[in-house]
């Protein structure tokens, strides 16, 4: 049976905003169904690296924080802790991370707690039956002593899993930095030595000791110490780092849909993404980039399968930027001698290797939600 999921544009005129016009979108898609009364509300999001200036602002996070409180519930904002090096692979970083991007409580009216603690090492153990790759899953302990769990999603591309979604941000972004790891796991970077300039960029963003600038001046993966977060190969400034991703994307796509099962199964859950400055990597990063299409709309739903099914359809049918990241890929495939039939997947001509869809097939095969949709306007 098709999920219902609800489309707001961002056209806004006299009298209104984005910001009501978001509460407007939940309040169609049944936000008041859930009972929020004295109920503890995670709402699960993406803090942004310092310097990256596309993630969500956090004016949007005090609406849907607003609204729950003004329905009995008692929200607070969460993310897990990292495994790569950056502005929020501990607790106290994370907060200051946060705090600096506007979440805190004098913007957005809540607290922040980092669900994993300060090392990332409070963590719930969450058995799953009959899933393919996860038993147990290891989730932040925070997100899991929520009653209800809210997702605010800032959809987008991202170097490993091909895009990031309702899925990306619950199930990778809540496992703890053991769950981390335990995604990550299936796949690991080589260096083109060719394109090498032993610069050490991926030497300073590696959080695991997994890459060094040797005698040669060329970059070595150490396979003993790398998880395969792919984090080297989006710093690299010459991009002579990559990954056969062929079978590791599928595998780390499944997974995060299973730790995305784990942690909305046994309770009420409401999904929101914001389909805007849609960047070509993730907001894991200090940096952002041109977007890669126009801004689309704010999506809603119960179903997080159909959401973000919703979300990657809404993306391959707009045009693409100018001057953006996805026109000189495609550019450059095209000279390869590809075909432009070759390339209606934005996320995949951005980031090759990736197969972001494995995760829609596998959450419908959980029994999560349903990739068919009815697309309700509000």
């Amino acid at each position: 049976m098709a999920s219902k999921v609800y489309f707001t544009d961002l056209h806004a005129r006299e009298g209104s905003n984005l910001l009501v016009k978001l509460k407007r979108l939940m309040k169609a898609a049944g936000f008041e169904d859930i009972d929020f009364t004295d109920k503890y509300v995670a709402v699960k999001m993406h803090f942004g690296e310092p310097g990256n200036m596309s993630h969500i602002r956090p004016q949007y996070a005090k609406v849907v924080c607003d609204y729950i409180k003004e329905l009995g519930g008692r929200p607070f904002l969460t993310d897990c802790n990292t495994l790569y090096v950056g502005g929020r692979k501990n607790g106290l970083d994370h907060l200051e991370t946060a705090d600096a991007n506007g979440f805190n409580p004098l913007v957005t009216g809540v607290h922040c707690i980092i669900a994993d603690g300060i090392k990332g090492t409070d963590e719930a153990l969450v058995p799953l039956e009959g899933t393919k790759h996860i038993k147990e899953a290891k989730i932040g302990r925070a997100l899991m002593d929520a009653d209800i769990v809210v997702s605010l999603t800032q959809f987008k591309g991202h170097v490993a899993a091909g895009f990031g979604g309702a899925i990306k941000n619950l199930g990778m972004g809540g496992g703890s930095r053991r769950g981390k790891l335990e995604m990550h796991n299936q796949g690991q970077p080589a260096v083109f030595e060719e394109d090498c300039i032993g610069c050490g960029t991926c030497v300073r963003n590696c959080a695991n000791d997994g890459i060094h600038v040797l005698e040669d001046r060329k970059a070595h993966i150490d396979p003993d110490h790398c998880v395969g977060c792919g984090f080297c190969m989006t710093v690299c400034p010459k991009d002579a780092i990559s990954t056969d991703w062929s079978e590791a994307s599928d595998v780390l796509n499944e997974k995060m849909a299973e730790y995305t099962w784990a942690i909305i199964k046994d309770r009420p859950n409401f999904h929101v993404s914001l389909a805007m400055d849609i960047s070509p990597n993730c907001d894991c990063e200090g940096f952002n980039d041109v977007p890669i299409v126009p801004s689309i709309g704010m999506f809603a739903s119960f179903d997080p399968v159909a959401l973000d099914q919703a979300c990657y359809d809404a993306v391959q049918k707009q045009p693409v930027m100018g001057g953006s990241r996805l026109e000189r890929r495609r550019a450059r495939a095209i000279e390869a001698g590809a075909l432009e039939s070759d390339l209606t997947d934005y996320f995949q001509t951005i980031h090759p290797k990736t197969h972001g869809e494995a995760a829609l097939a596998h959450g419908e095969a959980l029994g999560m939600g349903s990739r068919e949709y009815e697309l309700v306007t509000v």
